[in-house]
């Protein structure tokens, strides 16, 4: 066979050979991507169905005083952020909202403008919002400025407020808390953290 033509066949075979392998290597690259994908869904999958349930906001109402009646308790005076004496008495027959905050408690200022937002939506229909400020007076003071509080906050130091938190249940010391207490002086409902519009439809709303 002619030299010429010789080299001319190795050279179709070697490009056949090549555009075969080539094949190759894109099937299995694609193979390979196809896969990746399918076992990365089924990973996401399988942590959504494992993924644990929330944690509830209520708290239950095994209180120290053995009531969840706030008539049967033991009193509690303090003044509020005038200087006045305040007991939970003073507003006896409405819808209570006893909620635990401080100055330095950011989700607490965040909640403050939706209960501005209650206390007027609802103070006709018997709500009173009531603070009690684990803080400075002068601190509290002024973010009941900024935030133009309509509402009364009481105020007791940090340091002192653990038997009153544990009075309503609060043994961890959390803010924001908040306390709902029916017309008829019940604790009815118990909340831990930022307290938001769902639950307040829900907990709170059909009391008034």
């Amino acid at each position: 066979m002619n030299s010429g033509i010789m080299k001319a066949l190795l050279l179709v075979i070697g490009l056949i050979g090549l555009g075969t392998l080539g094949t190759y290597f894109y099937s299995n690259q694609h193979a390979s991507t196809d896969n990746a994908s399918t076992d990365t869904t089924k990973i996401e999958s399988t942590a959504k169905e494992e993924a644990p349930a929330e944690v509830p906001k209520t708290a239950t109402l095994r209180l120290p005083e053995k009531t969840n009646n706030i008539w049967k308790m033991k009193a509690f005076e303090l003044p509020d952020t005038k200087g006045d004496l305040r007991t939970l008495s003073d507003w006896k027959g409405k819808v209570i909202m006893l909620n635990f905050w401080a100055s330095w408690c950011a989700p607490c200022q965040f909640e403050i403008p939706r209960f501005v937002r209650y206390q007027n939506t609802y103070s006709d229909k018997g709500l009173q919002i009531v603070g009690v400020g684990l803080d400075d007076a002068n601190k509290l003071k002024n973010v009941e400025r900024s935030l133009e509080m309509n509402y009364p906050t009481m105020v007791i130091a940090q340091a002192e407020a653990g038997p009153l938190l544990e009075k309503f249940g609060n043994d961890q010391q959390i803010v924001p808390y908040t306390v709902v207490i029916n017309k008829e002086g019940t604790i009815v409902y118990i909340h831990r953290g930022g307290l938001e519009d769902e639950d307040f439809n829900e907990f709170i709303a059909p009391l008034l």
